[in-house]
């Protein structure tokens, strides 16, 4: 029952919000939402202490006949490489909240309403293991992140919302139709069973294109990013959080849970298409990024960017890159969630977000900047924190497998480095050039170090002892290596490779 007490806790909650909390009472809805999401974090802790490392198969696990007459069956479990990103999830929700305490004015109620039912669909989606369940909690996540972006976003947030709705459901359609056609290939729903099946090379390929429309469209890759910067500069920060630190995770999970393992042949045939893809997301959008003028902009581009990486290192079908990739994703969505919280921290205080109107802000806000310059480190990939760890799995399995994408692979670095400290220069160092920055700006307050310290915390962590992280990876990550090595489309697929 534990997979289901921290799955639908907070949709409990949110019920419970809209049930017994009036409009009138913003402060209660507050406290009631951080309550929740603390609630739910701490008892998914229980997933970690009591997580056993030595297996690769399902743990937690909870099966109830659902819609026996369709094969539909309530399948819960995670493994080592979904149980980490439920506990991103729930640790990232309380400090989105508590992001949100002051900016968020307007319908408070709904907004935490809002936020908790997208904790229990993302969480939903980590922990499925019947594909219509999955693929029920997918497109339900959807619903609350279009109304956080379209009801509390910025001046164009109804445009932005439509385009990430649209986008995200036109690759969800074709993935339905994939999880349909497998099924009665197969006879089954269930996620395990499927893995094993033996499905041919040629429905194979087109099984993975389906998959890989939705999947990277969530990613998101180039060509089908164009509505992440749109979405985040209209979100409101802490939307802007959920969706680099969690939505984005999700087309990666969905890559390495369904393609590699269920489709290995033609994971194999596309791995020029998605590697040549992928070196267009790090080097492209790093150079992008490079000519922002929107901190928001900026960041999002940042995050397509590691992204790329990210795929890289998760069809590299080596174990330093796999894990790297899985890693590479925890720590993205630690420092580009902090990247988020610290825009939000200046643009509460100046009301903007254009680089040309910071510069300074050292000078008023020390503490700020110290934080800052961690974050931006770490996104960086300097040695001793998280984001080091996993580019130099990402390369190094990259290596093994094809020197020139890692070659091409490690300019992303670079760039990424040109871009995030001449971003860092103008906002934090020089002298003050906003009249506003000088009389009104004061440095952050408790309520901000409170949501900055775990953070913190982790990015060294990670960076100095990354071990108990990438131990709960790896007999999962062995596991699904030797599944995606069986070649199982027979004298057709040899004939492929």
């Amino acid at each position: 029952m534990l997979l289901s007490l921290v799955t639908f806790l907070p949709l409990a909650g949110a019920l419970a919000i809209i049930l017994l909390v009036g409009s009138d009472r913003p402060t209660i809805a507050r406290w009631a939402a951080l309550g929740v999401s603390l609630a739910t974090f701490v008892i998914s802790l229980r997933l970690y202490t009591g997580f056993d490392l030595t297996t690769a198969g399902y743990q937690f696990l909870e099966e109830k006949p659902w819609l026996p007459s369709f094969g539909i069956v309530y399948r819960m479990g995670v493994d080592g490489i979904s149980m980490p990103f439920v506990l991103l999830t729930t640790f990232l929700t309380p400090l989105c909240i508590l992001s949100s305490w002051e900016s968020v004015q307007k319908r408070v109620k709904e907004y935490m309403v809002a936020f908790l039912a997208l904790e229990a669909f993302v969480v939903g989606v980590f922990c499925a293991l019947d594909f219509m369940l999955f693929y029920i909690f997918w497109e339900a996540m959807l619903i609350p992140m279009f109304l956080i972006i379209g009801v509390w976003g910025g001046p164009r947030r109804v445009y932005a919302a439509f385009k990430f709705f649209l986008y995200t459901l036109a690759g969800s359609v074709l993935m339905l139709i994939a999880i349909l056609a497998m099924f009665f290939k197969a006879g089954t729903f269930s996620i395990p069973e499927l893995m094993d099946y033996p499905f041919p090379v040629i429905f194979q390929l087109w099984a993975f294109l389906a998959f890989m429309a939705s999947f990277a469209v969530k990613v998101p890759m180039w060509p089908v990013h164009t509505w992440l910067p749109d979405a985040h500069v209209e979100a409101p920060t802490a939307g802007s959080v959920i969706l680099a630190g969690i939505l984005l995770k999700m087309g990666a999970y969905g890559f390495i849970r369904f393609s590699l393992p269920m489709l290995p042949d033609a994971s194999r045939y596309f791995l020029p298409l998605i590697f040549g893809l992928s070196l267009v997301a790090v080097v492209y959008t790093a150079l992008v990024a490079l000519m922002q003028t929107d901190l928001k902009k900026l960041i999002a581009y940042s995050s397509v960017s590691h992204m790329g990486f990210v795929t890289i290192g998760l069809f590299s079908f080596n174990v330093q890159g796999v894990e790297g990739g899985l890693l590479q994703m925890i720590n993205h969505g630690i420092v580009a969630g902090a990247l988020f919280l610290l825009v939000g921290v200046i643009y509460d205080r100046l009301h903007t977000r254009e680089i040309a109107k910071f510069g300074g802000l050292v000078h008023k806000m020390p503490i700020y900047a110290l934080i800052f310059m961690v974050f931006t480190m770490a996104s960086v990939g300097l040695p001793g924190t998280n984001g080091f760890i996993g580019e130099f799995l990402i390369l190094l399995g990259a290596f093994h497998t094809n020197k020139l994408v890692a070659l091409i692979a490690a300019t992303g670095v670079v760039l990424g480095a040109a871009y995030m400290l001449w971003m860092f220069k103008k906002v934090v160092f020089g002298e003050i050039r906003n009249p506003d920055v000088e009389h009104h700006v004061t440095d952050v307050n408790g309520r901000e170090i409170a949501i900055f310290i775990p953070l913190l915390v982790l990015v060294f962590w990670i960076g100095f002892y990354p071990d108990p992280f990438l131990q709960v990876f790896h007999a999962s990550v062995e596991n699904l290596l030797m599944q995606a090595a069986v070649t199982k489309g027979g004298a057709l697929a040899a004939a492929l490779h």
